[in-house]
């Protein structure tokens, strides 16, 4: 496994492995000795770079990722987030005042059974909260030795900026893929601009460029993309095209639409390191094969053309989650 640097010196796997669903937004949580298995196996593999967040449970996923990556803690980077305020174990809304922040890092290191946070994102932009406040506390607990770096997740370009000059930002965690392009246009020059790596979370389309979701898929309840209206059934068979796209694609190359998918993205930039979630040691696997997928600068410009010329349809957030997304 190669590594790529976010920002100025966080150096991390080229592929990263988010540990959300093990937990958290993808039905029942999963049983946590398989789950460990996984992260280590991840370990084993070369991967260096995991990402969670207090909300996934809540807390739950944090304390799977400390046990899991404990014996490893000296090797890897772990990646968490703030940004919500709760109640009873119950998610209440944004969150991301001082104090909360604080209370947060000192529950999250307990949790992460680590001295300090390698990588800490706002999860979601607060907007009663200034970002330069927001920057100032984490500046604080970097000097204190509590976190390592600064992240933001969803923000947009001036909250950017706003943030990076208070404290430098070492990385934006937003969803990227060939389902979700929309970052191309303001983000990412602005991020290179700045020296800021970039976190693709979603790089598989939450499932869709796999190939593995049948164009009739439906989703239980407690699986948050039964909310999402790009998911609908309706919208899900009319975007099924880019799924086709990749697939073609992925047999001229003798790989998986997965590894396309995320071979792609690694071609965008040399500070972008998504961070496919899997459940499951042969996902792994296959996820982490896209390393291996080369493309040459015609292949490169023929995929990215013929998926830009695809009009796909549905809002990828439910109107609430929308609400919480600054851009």
């Amino acid at each position: 496994m190669k590594t790529r640097t976010l920002g100025k010196n966080l150096k991390v796997s080229d592929i990263g492995l988010g540990c959300m669903g093990m937990s958290f937004g993808y039905g029942p949580a999963k049983d946590e000795k398989e789950m460990i298995q996984v992260v280590r196996k991840a370990v084993e593999m070369g991967v260096t770079f995991f990402d969670t967040a207090e909300v996934y449970g809540p807390y739950i996923n944090e304390e799977l990722v400390g046990k899991a990556l404990k014996p490893f803690k000296d090797q890897v980077h772990i990646a968490t987030k703030f940004g919500f305020g709760y109640q009873d174990g119950k998610v209440t809304g944004l969150d991301s005042s001082p104090d909360t922040i604080r209370k947060m890092v000192d529950a999250s290191l307990q949790r992460l059974q680590v001295d300090t946070i390698d990588l800490l994102y706002q999860h979601r932009v607060d907007p009663k909260v200034p970002i330069e406040e927001v920057a100032g506390t984490v500046k604080d607990l970097i000097a204190e030795g509590k976190v390592q770096h600064f992240g933001l997740s969803e923000a947009g370009v001036e909250v950017i900026k706003r943030a990076h000059s208070e404290q430098p930002v070492t990385a934006l965690q937003s969803e990227y893929s060939l389902f979700w392009r929309e970052p191309e246009e303001e983000i990412m020059p602005v991020l290179e601009a700045l020296g800021i790596g970039f976190v693709p979370f979603s790089p598989l389309g939450k499932g869709f460029l796999t190939g593995k979701i049948d164009r009739n898929a439906s989703f239980s309840d407690n699986d948050f993309r039964s909310t999402v209206p790009r998911f609908s059934k309706e919208n899900l068979r009319d975007n099924f095209v880019l799924v086709d796209l990749v697939t073609a694609f992925a047999k001229e190359k003798e790989a998986t639409p997965a590894q396309v998918a995320l071979a792609w993205i690694l071609y965008q930039k040399p500070w972008i390191v998504p961070i496919p979630g899997t459940t499951k040691s042969s996902r792994l696997e296959e996820n982490l094969g896209a390393t291996g997928i080369s493309f040459t600068d015609g292949e490169l410009q023929q995929i990215t053309e013929a998926t830009s010329k695809i009009d796909l349809v549905g809002e990828r957030y439910s109107e609430a989650n929308q609400k919480m997304i600054n851009r």
